[in-house]
């Protein structure tokens, strides 16, 4: 075991540089691949950075999204279970897979397709914004982070004058030493008042987006998906799925331009967007705290045995650099496939925006290759400003020129 996993640090681990993984990764995947860590609230927990067992725990239903249960490890000293227990995310068994199945009727790979058109035309205005305020400008703020609110905003029928009150409110439930308790409580809710106002306005007035055919499907199935739920999708959906997908942007497009044969490799074949964006997933050095599980009974991994009430975390970010599973797992190649990341997780809680995230990365990287050839980081990579104590990671801003 080594000295690291004896002294149980303080996690998440600090990055050496902004695109650079902590160097913890892999000193635990091969010395101490179960390793003791403390977290934020203080309590501890334990720490899995190998592919095979993130991917194990991931998908073995004894590990549980409970994290408000009497003895699980608190993420935060703020709040028990927190964004992590929200929406349909903190059932098990047959209630939830009842619950992915109804969403899934309503968040259909069609729909998603049905949005690209949207998604592109919306990414070329924003780029349009970028250039006309000149050069140097800010990625994350005028293109990463407006994207995929707007796409959310879309999905689920929200006025697109609202989507600027959402930076706040998802800012906030995903910090984890930004906000005090009372800032936190507020945003809540405030979030959840506006959540329950819309969801009784498509009730009155339904449109083609799926808070309304979640209402449908409801009423359809005498209340089966309660109103709870459908707050807490909607708000998982919200928060999640913007919050992270705008991080991803401005990530991945820094991993692109800070090795500038990247950018022309994709300029000379258009094709590699794909393999691209699922590479960039791959190879993210800074995704934040990762999946917290919840044990509610002995389970064994990597041949250990886990005792009830044991809290671990899933490192997918380390995982997906376990040269075990992926050739050269520390090189970025764009062409890599198959490409079995672990980003959105795996398993019955694996993340149900992937879709809806893929088709956005793909898309934007599509539009500033057309629009923008010449872009390039005006900071060197290793100054990219980071953002502290959000539990999703990312970057503060990516200033770039063109």
């Amino acid at each position: 075991m080594s000295e690291l996993s004896a002294q149980a640090p303080d996690y998440p681990f600090r990055n050496p540089t902004p695109l650079e993984p902590p160097r913890e990764w892999a000193e635990l995947r091969q010395g101490c691949p179960i390793a003791p860590i403390r977290l934020a609230s203080g309590d501890q927990a334990l720490l899995l950075t190998r592919y095979a067992d993130v991917k194990q725990v991931l998908s073995d239903p004894r590990f549980t999204r409970q994290l408000d249960a009497e003895d699980a490890a608190r993420v935060t000293a703020n709040e028990s279970g927190g964004v992590f227990g929200s929406g349909g995310s903190a059932m098990t068994g047959e209630n939830h897979r009842a619950w992915r199945q109804l969403i899934g009727k309503a968040f259909t790979a069609k729909r998603v397709t049905a949005m690209q058109p949207r998604i592109e035309a919306m990414a070329g205005r924003l780029v349009e914004e970028l250039v006309a305020q000149g050069a140097p400008g800010d990625l994350v703020s005028t293109v990463g982070f407006p994207l995929p609110v707007w796409a959310i905003c879309d999905l689920l029928g929200v006025p697109d004058s609202d989507r600027d009150r959402f930076a706040y409110w998802s800012d906030t439930m995903l910090s984890m030493t930004r906000f005090s308790q009372e800032e936190i409580d507020a945003a809540q809710a405030e979030f959840n008042a506006y959540l329950v106002a819309h969801v009784e306005t498509k009730r009155a007035e339904p449109g083609d987006d799926l808070i309304s055919e979640l209402l449908a499907i409801v009423e359809g199935l005498d209340g089966r998906l309660t109103e709870r739920l459908l707050l807490g999708t909607a708000k998982g959906l919200l928060v999640a799925g913007h919050e992270t997908t705008a991080n991803m942007i401005g990530k991945m497009v820094s991993m692109l331009l800070a090795d500038r044969t990247r950018w022309e490799a994709l300029l000379a074949d258009r094709a590699l967007i794909r393999p691209a964006v699922e590479e960039t997933l791959r190879f993210d050095a800074n995704p934040g705290f990762g999946m917290p599980r919840y044990l509610g009974e002995e389970v064994e991994v990597a041949d250990e045995t886990l005792p009830k009430g044991t809290t671990v975390v899933c490192s997918m970010a380390a995982a997906n650099r376990d040269e075990e599973q992926f050739e050269r797992a520390a090189e970025l190649r764009l062409d890599r496939s198959p490409n079995p990341h672990l980003a959105f997780g795996a398993g019955p809680h694996s993340c149900l925006g992937q879709a809806l995230a893929r088709t956005e990365l793909q898309t934007v990287l599509k539009v500033l290759l057309e629009r923008l050839p010449t872009l390039e980081l005006a900071v060197p990579a290793e100054e990219l400003p980071r953002r502290e104590g959000l539990i999703i990671g990312g970057l503060e801003r990516v200033p770039v020129r063109w």
